[in-house]
């Protein structure tokens, strides 16, 4: 996707090193850095420079909104994919009998607002079946009282695709749900189609290489109501600063409720910037230059006596891949002696291939990973 010559102006931290861990943190393109000096060079401009950083805040909204499928008015920006989903919790006002579905591939953010001990929803799990999530197995978990499923796009767990449209169409012959897709692992990494998506959430340092600070909300216009905030604030509000302040807060409707304060404008200026450059390279490129290295990592990592725990189903990858070894950390502590970063965590290792990523990256990783395991498996 990059030359050798655009891969080194934009990205020189990865000079010499072997980054396989954007599901993490991704590395920030230099237009990242040049946008927080703008920031501060705004800030320096005190209450003049507000203008500059809404103009910032108008721009990120509007590359959300065209990744997403949205309007830039269906579009929030609150401080993480954390704070989004205790947000939507608000939001929903559960009830006793109400029930929230949530699955045992997802990240924390997204299925443990639910499983807090004063949530009144009952809250069902929708189990994976060799790594994968099918919607066979969904359907029985649906029925009247379901009032929220959650999903992620990608799993951070074991890199595994869901298909939407079948979970779209099975939530709602089955239930009166809303439907929450967290797109953090797939935002600026691979194609999105989000129709029938209530509510989207993504965080902004891993694949589209901003900065931590940043969550991403959608809400469609048609589902403003349902997931409206409330939340005391300020910039949430319709009239904050009025005559009826005491006496009543009412919260603006949809997205714009989950930004409940003044917006974190450095991270909203990387968002900018990193949504600029993955949106001028094209995530499509990206996507297509990164299969065949995922299908390379993939195939290589399946040959190894290691338990492999992407699924390979037509589809079910996009840039993560996942496996077991008994001896994970020790492989971790050598790869990371050859300057090769991969994730060691939640009991598995975990390897993330971006459009940064070359056939080189892998070849290298795949190579030590060999020796590794050849080694510790003597």
């Amino acid at each position: 996707m990059l030359s050798e010559v655009s891969r080194r102006d934009a990205f020189p931290s990865l000079e010499g090193m072997t980054y396989l861990n954007s599901a993490a943190e991704g590395i920030p393109p230099l237009a990242v850095g040049e946008a927080f000096t703008q920031y501060f060079r705004d800030k320096q401009l005190g209450m003049d420079g507000r203008d500059r950083h809404f103009a910032q805040w108008e721009a990120a909204k509007a590359l959300v909104a065209r990744f997403y499928g949205l309007s830039a008015g269906e579009v929030g920006i609150c401080s993480s994919s954390s704070e989004a989903y205790n947000l939507a919790a608000l939001a929903l006002r559960l009830k006793p009998g109400d029930e929230v579905v949530i699955n045992d591939l997802d990240f924390p953010a997204g299925a443990t607002p639910w499983l807090q001990a004063d949530s009144p929803a009952t809250v069902k799990v929708w189990r994976a079946r060799d790594g994968a999530l099918r919607v066979e197995d969904l359907a029985p978990l649906l029925g009247p009282k379901t009032r929220l499923v959650t999903t992620s796009l990608v799993s951070f767990f074991n890199g595994f695709r869901l298909a939407l449209p079948p979970v779209v169409e099975t939530v709602h012959a089955h239930s009166p749900a809303l439907l929450a897709v967290d797109v953090t692992q797939a935002l600026g990494r691979v194609p999105l189609d989000l129709r029938g998506a209530d509510l989207v959430v993504s965080s902004t340092h891993k694949w589209i290489l901003a900065s931590h600070g940043g969550g991403l909300v959608g809400v469609p216009s048609a589902r403003a109501e349902a997931w409206s905030v409330p939340a005391g604030g300020w910039f949430n509000l319709h009239d904050p600063f009025g005559p009826e302040r005491f006496n009543a807060a009412v919260s603006r409707p949809g997205a714009a409720s989950f930004t409940v304060g003044m917006p974190n404008f450095p991270a909203v200026y990387a968002i900018r910037a990193g949504l600029e450059y993955i949106d001028g390279v094209g995530v499509e490129q990206i996507d297509a230059a990164c299969r065949p290295l995922v299908e390379a990592c993939l195939e290589g990592i399946a040959a190894l006596p290691v338990e492999l725990l992407t699924p390979r189903g037509p589809g079910e990858t996009a840039g993560i891949l996942a496996f077991r070894h008994p001896a994970a950390d020790e492989i971790h502590r050598r790869l990371r002696a050859h300057d090769i970063h991969i994730m060691a965590h939640a009991g598995r290792l975990r390897v993330a291939i971006h459009g940064y990523n070359t056939l080189a990256d892998v070849d290298r990783f795949l190579r030590e990973l060999r020796q590794a395991v050849a080694e510790l498996g003597r």
